[in-house]
């Protein structure tokens, strides 16, 4: 049997004992996934067949923006993981499929706070703003600094529809044609179901780049998510954006092995 000191004294050994053990490491990483059809969960609802899953709005995309600038990221997961005591605390574990979307996705470990994967209506949009504005007002033992500015800076919105063009290039399906809305049929007679098909004609409109602008200010408007209906700020986006976190997918439409060979 080797003894550490002659492996680590002999370099050549060392190495050739390393890649074995990447390799090792790499196949039971990689095969199962050649054993299995998807790694994403398939969410559709069971009744309609309308996928669960949806990009971000416009205001929910300029919220998202909002919150990697600030650097939630770096004290906040977006990851809640199988375990009894996460999903105690948490909620159902995150789904592959709840963040298809992100670029870049929020999983992680770090938690300086607690994950936000499923913090969307579980306050309200007054007590985001007010803990955004001064953490310790509504949780005295907060070390979260203060975001004052989100209230106080007008939400800038001009290049929204750039923003999701850029997305729509690494595959988030934002429509620019009526095809792409309504779904078309390619030469070789398959066919490619449009944004109305796959989530409904509802949210089909509020992926339509076209009308980004304008659906980015009704929804600003009827949330009134800020408290002050006179302006559109950067608070607006940023709670939107907190609020839909974890609300997309109804888990009680789903019996409890059905997520399970994703695992």
């Amino acid at each position: 049997m080797l003894k550490h000191e002659s492996i680590e004294t002999n370099s050549g050994l060392l190495i050739v004992l390393t890649l074995v053990a990447i390799g090792i490491g790499g196949l039971v990483e990689i095969v199962p996934l050649h054993y299995i059809d998807s790694t994403i969960e398939d969410v559709k609802d069971p009744q309609t067949g309308v996928e669960m899953v949806r990009p971000y709005s416009p205001l929910e995309l300029r919220g998202r923006d909002i919150y990697i600038r600030e650097g939630c990221y770096t004290c906040h997961s977006q990851m809640i993981r199988p375990f009894r005591d996460e999903d105690l605390r948490y909620g159902h574990y995150s789904l592959a499929a709840e963040s298809k979307y992100d670029h870049p996705f929020q999983w992680g470990s770090k938690r300086t706070g607690p994950d936000l994967a499923r913090v969307g209506g579980k306050y309200s949009n007054a007590w985001h703003t007010q803990h955004l504005i001064a953490p310790r007002s509504v949780v005295p033992e907060s070390i979260m600094p203060n975001y004052p500015w989100l209230l106080e800076t007008e939400l800038d919105y001009a290049d929204v529809g750039a923003r999701m063009i850029a997305l729509k290039k690494v595959g988030v399906p934002y429509t620019l044609t009526k095809d792409e809305y309504t779904g078309w049929t390619d030469d070789k007679g398959q066919k490619h179901p449009g944004t109305v098909e796959r989530f409904g004609e509802k949210v089909a409109n509020t992926l339509d780049i076209n009308r980004a602008e304008d659906n980015l200010l009704a929804q600003a408007k009827a949330g009134n998510y800020d408290g002050d209906p006179s302006s559109i700020s950067e608070m607006d986006a940023l709670v939107a954006y907190l609020q839909v976190l974890g609300t997309m997918v109804d888990f009680s439409k789903f019996d409890e092995d059905h997520f399970i060979q994703f695992r």
